[in-house]
């Protein structure tokens, strides 16, 4: 890996100050690292493809036709739709540091086998099923460690000349692809349970869960709630959202941490509102899931 990755930093010598690019093909998918040297304005990056955006070092300014001044920070992912454009400024790049990213484009028709194995899996039963993304709204979000472990792992199994590097490349893409739509899928479920809580037993467990984010999960009320024994609530639940309904909880409670957090609200104040025995405890928790502190978070994605 080490070679390889030297291998990637001589590649990756600027032939020009502005998204210098290093580009790696593989199947269904492509891998770009762009390297920019001086401040820029308004450059255009657009794909037939979905394109998975993760930034690296430093900081982009990012507008799309439905919001202008988008920050771009690391530990943060930006996904497009296919044909959609971005246009992004560099406030922060020089020659002697950086901005750099990386792009997956992957294509149409990976992503929508992806998403049908999913749904067949899922099996919703009249529950919004997952699909491919709204190209009217990108996702910008600040992703996890796991997922940061998966675009670790792609880059390298992408650069390496390994005689199966091309099965590594494709099980990459295939979960990152997961995660992306996972994330797509679990918030059109959230969408439809806030406007139908009473659909059927799973969407008034999660409609449950989300008004009691700071309770204990008391499982078998909610078996109960959902009209289920307490085994088939389990099986049912982890095949809709991929999880169980604790570590689902803790998801839920990260990610609302992570809204308050970016409105400047006090850490101290969000732990004890979303149900946290002590500082250090939701502190811990939140680094272990974004790799980042509660305070840097505050000063993260608008």
């Amino acid at each position: 890996m080490t070679q390889n990755l030297a291998n990637l930093n001589t590649l990756r010598q600027p032939t020009q100050l502005v998204e210098n690019r290093v580009c790696f093909a593989g199947p269904h998918a492509e891998l770009s690292i762009y390297d920019t040297y001086e401040q820029a304005q308004r450059v255009s990056l657009k794909a037939d493809s979905l394109l998975y955006c993760g930034m690296i070092k430093g900081a982009k300014v990012m507008h799309t036709h439905y919001q202008e001044d988008i920050p771009f920070m690391p530990h943060e992912s930006f996904i497009l739709a296919p044909d959609e454009e971005v246009f992004i400024d560099f406030p922060e790049a020089r020659l002697e540091l950086p901005t750099t990213c990386l792009t997956v484009e992957i294509s149409k028709e990976r992503i929508a086998q992806i998403c049908d194995r999913m749904n067949d899996v899922m099996n919703p039963n009249g529950l919004s099923q997952i699909a491919p993304l709204d190209p009217n709204k990108p996702l910008h979000t600040l992703h996890t460690q796991a997922t940061q472990q998966v675009i670790d792992r792609l880059v390298s199994d992408f650069v390496q000349n390994d005689p199966d590097r091309d099965l590594l490349v494709d099980f990459g893409v295939s979960e990152l692809v997961t995660r992306i739509l996972r994330h797509h899928g679990r918030e059109a479920l959230l969408q439809f349970t806030k406007a139908m809580p009473d659909a059927s037993g799973l969407t008034q467990a999660l409609n449950h869960i989300e008004n009691n984010l700071s309770q204990p999960l008391d499982i078998d009320q909610i078996s109960r709630l959902s009209c289920m024994s307490r085994s088939r609530f389990y099986q049912e639940f982890k095949r809709h959202l991929g999880c169980t309904p604790n570590e689902y909880q803790h998801q839920r409670r990260m990610a609302i941490a992570l809204q308050r957090l970016k409105q400047r609200r006090s850490v101290t104040e969000v732990s004890v509102e979303l149900g946290y025995q002590s500082l250090s405890h939701f502190s811990r928790r939140f680094h272990q899931h974004f790799g980042i502190t509660p305070r840097q978070a505050q000063h993260s994605v608008n």
